[in-house]
């Protein structure tokens, strides 16, 4: 009996299958991934004692295989991260992957025992999905930064640096040419430095202070950083007065918060109501009074850097103080003590509605209503010294306008926090407040300033 011979559409079937089978072998041992995308980024120029890395690695096709990130120097090869991935066969279109893996590294001298000064590299190794016969080189990017190990020079140049508690002086300084950003640290306090003017290239000056709450200038460094966080620091004071905090304390009445306190909150209406008149007061007393004190700092670090003023500091006219700077106040409320804080400026008054002058030339960088402080003027003197008036009951300049000392900028009142007639006074050097009394001193300005800046503070004596 004659054998069938296979129908046309089953020889088709088997040419197909074997096209399958030859695509399939033919895929398997040839299709390797793309290669995968590297990106290196640093986070500062160079490396120093802990540089950010921030490294991606991607291959949306088949997935990553495996990542490598090591730190070279020289002969030396140490690895920071090491990963393996299950990549999708070489058949495979679809199916679970990694496609994308971000690291995040710091490398320096507290992360890598012995590195050196020169150049170092971080090395990221990304390889390549594999087929059967194929293995294809991984992809190598390279990032190289020099090592920069040792801080800017800092030397101190003026002498005689005496500072009381609260109080304002100045330094004058020298930095090496590494260096990016100096100034002087108190706590958490930063106080920027500034070319000398008339000095060489690399002389500076820093107006600074030490806080008010601080007791321990050990907190006080002269600092100098160069473009990866390398610090050198100095210490400069030579004397040190405490100033012990006063206290006070406020007795609050229903009828003193009925007055005052829908006045602000009509004029501050992020501040929520809180149901009752006292717990509304004591978000004013305390949140809003923050919230102005960041408000202060934000505008300060505007300042223009230079000097604006010639002579001493104005105090109000035949004003008597009420309340003296840094007073520590306990709120009293029915006989409870409800809250506390710390006065930071003069309480001065003289007769209703007095003229208030500016207390030295300078620019009007704020002439509004002011949260707690009422109707409020603040004046930049240059180099981050400001002064700030408060609880006006008018405000006679504008904010940009350039004023001269003894200009009248308002009258006082009732605005704000005020429980009477009064001028609120403070002084601020880049933020902080600092004692007034000493800025209207003309000794004090000649010994603690001129003598240390000498032309470079075209002042008056």
């Amino acid at each position: 009996m004659a054998r069938r011979k296979p129908s046309r559409m089953f020889r088709r079937l088997l040419i197909l299958v074997a096209l399958g089978g030859l695509v399939f072998v033919g895929v398997s041992a040839f299709r390797v991934g793309p290669p995968p995308s590297v990106s290196i980024e640093a986070g500062m120029p160079g490396i120093g004692k802990r540089t950010p890395f921030d490294i991606s690695v991607s291959e949306p096709e088949r997935g990553l295989s495996g990542i490598r990130i090591e730190v070279v120097q020289g002969e030396r090869v140490e690895m920071l991260a090491e990963r393996e991935y299950d990549s999708l066969e070489p058949w495979e279109f679809w199916g679970q992957r990694v496609t994308q893996e971000d690291f995040s590294i710091e490398v320096g001298s507290e992360t890598m025992k012995g590195l050196e000064e020169g150049d170092a590299s971080v090395r990221v190794i990304a390889k390549r999905a594999s087929s059967w016969v194929r293995w294809p080189e991984p992809v190598v990017e390279v990032k190289t930064l020099p090592v920069k190990l040792r801080p800017p020079t800092l030397q101190v140049i003026s002498t005689h640096t005496y500072v009381d508690q609260g109080g304002s002086e100045t330094v004058v300084y020298r930095v090496g040419e590494s260096s990016v950003k100096d100034g002087v640290r108190a706590g958490d306090w930063w106080f920027p430095g500034y070319p000398l003017p008339g000095g060489d290239d690399r002389d500076r000056f820093a107006l600074f202070a030490v806080p008010y709450d601080m007791s321990d200038v050990s907190e006080v460094k002269l600092v100098a950083i160069d473009d990866v966080e390398n610090v050198a620091r100095a210490s400069f004071i030579d004397r040190f007065k405490k100033r012990p905090f006063k206290t006070d304390t406020i007795t609050i009445s229903d009828s003193f918060m009925e007055r005052v306190v829908p006045a602000i909150m009509d004029q501050s209406p992020h501040i929520e109501d809180r149901g009752s008149l006292l717990e509304n007061y004591l978000a004013v007393n305390g949140e809003l009074r923050r919230e102005n004190a960041a408000t202060l700092i934000e505008l300060t670090t505007q300042s223009v850097p230079e000097f604006l003023w010639r002579e001493r500091f104005l105090q109000m006219r035949n004003a008597q103080v009420m309340s003296d700077f840094a007073d520590r106040r306990s709120y009293i409320y029915n006989g409870q003590v409800v809250d506390q804080q710390d006065h930071l400026g003069y309480d001065l008054a003289s007769t209703r509605l007095a003229e208030i002058q500016a207390a030295n030339d300078g620019i009007v960088v704020m002439a509004r209503y002011f949260g707690i402080y009422g109707n409020a003027v603040f004046i930049d003197h240059g180099y981050g010294l400001f002064t700030l008036y408060g609880h006006l009951s008018s405000i006679q300049v504008e904010e940009g306008q350039s004023v001269v000392r003894g200009d009248v900028i308002g009258r006082s009142g009732v605005t704000g926090l005020a429980g009477g007639d009064h001028l609120h006074y403070t002084t601020m050097l880049h933020g902080l407040p600092v004692h007034p009394a000493e800025w209207w001193d003309g000794h004090w300005i000649h010994d603690r300033l001129k003598l240390k800046l000498g032309d470079a503070l075209p002042y008056q004596d």
